[in-house]
């Protein structure tokens, strides 16, 4: 059977020879690394189940590596490991591309119940139970794909959480999309930090549909978001 396989970027050598000895006995293959550069090399020679990503890494910090790897890789979970815990810092987390953000220092327990939440919702949805395409105004919309499409312009490629949000959304068009059951389903979490995240994502999800004047995803402030065509 084969070990769900970690990338680990950390270059506090104690946490990381803890953390690869803890991961191993908890059921994972962990491969380590120093710096975001390294983490690149490996990620691009191996296929990982997740990464787990210190932001104050040397010669790449950890903002920049998920970045990186978000050019090519919209699947692969990206967990941040940080004493970074500003909100402005969690916010840029997640709009680079993280999935979750655990504050230093945290407890090996919570690790692990994050990283097996991160897989569970990353196992691949069965095609059959999505749409291969949805109308939305103007749009085409390819869920499957990431892609939204307007007679005329270029194809917009979503990342996989804008992606995932504008799915609910159309899936609820018309009727208002609770916040709350929005953050759990699609961050595990209905936080303040989250929550913020996820207002990024709506800002996005706009501009991207903004050649349709008719489309308009609307803030009912204290419940959601409701998307009208």
């Amino acid at each position: 059977m084969n070990l769900p396989h970690l990338l680990l970027l950390e270059d506090e050598l104690p946490l990381a020879r803890i953390l690869s000895e803890s991961l191993g006995r908890s059921g994972f293959q962990v491969t380590h690394v120093t710096d975001g550069r390294q983490g690149l090399a490996a990620f691009h020679q191996t296929t990982f189940a997740l990464c787990i990503v210190d932001v104050m890494l040397p010669v790449l910090d950890g903002f920049s590596f998920v970045r990186e790897i978000r050019r090519t890789d919209q699947q692969t979970p990206a967990l941040f490991l940080t004493a970074k815990s500003l909100p402005a810092d969690v916010v840029r987390g997640f709009t680079v591309g993280g999935n979750d953000y655990l504050k230093k220092p945290f407890s090996l327990e919570e690790l692990l119940l994050r990283i097996r939440e991160l897989l569970r919702r990353s196992t691949p949805v069965v095609e059959a139970e999505i749409s291969p395409s949805l109308a939305l105004g103007g749009y085409t919309f390819f869920p499957l794909k990431q892609e939204l499409v307007f007679p005329g312009q270029p194809i917009t490629k979503l990342s996989h959480r804008e992606a995932e949000l504008l799915r609910l959304l159309v899936q609820h068009q018309g009727r208002v999309l609770d916040r709350q059951r929005c953050l759990q389903q699609l961050w595990g979490d209905d936080n303040f930090f989250t929550a913020r995240s996820m207002d990024v994502f709506i800002s996005k999800l706009r501009k991207h549909l903004r050649h349709d004047l008719g489309i308009e995803i609307l803030n009912i402030r204290g419940i959601g978001y409701k998307l009208i065509t």
